[in-house]
């Protein structure tokens, strides 16, 4: 197993990060193995990643947290943006005393690990991008406001899900505003040149059929947008490609996105000694 050249800390540690105007509910395993900081879905908690945790076991080092306003206890904000979430990426790991870290995103996550690997190469041992960060132009007036009619749906049941944590504490506004943010980031003449620009181990876990909001064959097409990245940037490559859909791949093939992330921390072992 790799090593990180960052102080290890030595037991485990949940707590608050303050950044901002907020603070995020985190989580860090300790120990001295390779750091592995989880990026989650837009909505989503840092629990989604506990089956890929388990599947990788303790010789690692794994980093969660929830982002502003999601879960039961980070803490609201005044700023949901895109920008905001590449931020709280380096809060979490400064807070740690993590230098070096491999990121894992699933859905919006995965483009926020993209952003983050592409402008930390130094920092970056690598990233697994579980279906999502696929550049293709998906979002159009139509499409904003189907988003836009579908959180004002979602939003008069989400109060009572609120206190649990599996629903984020924003308006149907702010959820709608930073879907439509990510519809405009992932844009080809946008998350393309991002990902063109990655100089480190990039490896997609690629689900199969529909997601939430998505019709027909919309999500093959958006995932078929890969083809182009790989064709032009060596580091990046399909990990995997598996049977369960975009909601349920975290739950179903967790075991293929822990392979990928062996997959890329052994990729970066072998250039660490290709250097010596």
């Amino acid at each position: 197993m790799p090593m990180n050249n960052a102080s290890a800390t030595s037991s485990s540690w949940t707590g608050m990060v303050p950044v901002d105007d907020t603070a995020l509910a985190v989580t860090d395993t300790g120990g001295p193995g390779v750091p592995v900081v989880y990026l989650n879905g837009q909505f989503a908690t840092q629990g989604y990643w506990r089956r890929v945790i388990a599947e990788l076991g303790t010789g690692w080092r794994h980093i969660t947290y929830d982002e502003r306003a999601r879960g039961r206890k980070s803490k609201r904000s005044a700023d949901y943006s895109f920008e905001a979430a590449v931020r709280d990426v380096d809060a979490v790991l400064a807070a740690r005393g993590v230098h070096r870290a491999l990121v894992v995103g699933w859905s919006y996550g995965a483009v926020v690990g993209a952003h983050w690997a592409s402008r930390n190469p130094e920092r970056a041992l690598g990233a697994v991008l579980v279906d999502g960060a696929f550049p293709h132009d998906w979002l159009d007036e139509a499409m904003a406001q189907r988003i836009r009619k579908m959180f004002r749906r979602m939003n008069l049941f989400m109060p009572l899900l609120r206190p649990t944590g599996l629903t984020p504490r924003m308006n149907a506004d702010q959820m709608a505003d930073s879907n439509i943010e990510l519809g405009k980031l992932s844009r080809e003449r946008a998350l393309g040149p991002v990902l063109d620009t990655i100089t480190v181990p990039v490896r997609y876990v690629v689900a199969s059929g529909t997601s939430l909001g998505s019709r027909g064959d919309e999500q093959e097409q958006i995932r078929a947008s890969l083809d182009a990245v790989i064709a032009r940037n060596p580091h990046i490559r399909i990990g995997a490609k598996v049977a369960s859909n975009h909601g349920a791949i975290l739950k179903k093939d967790f075991p293929a996105v822990a392979e990928a992330v062996r997959e890329v921390a052994g990729l970066d072992r072998e250039d660490a000694e290709d250097r010596r």
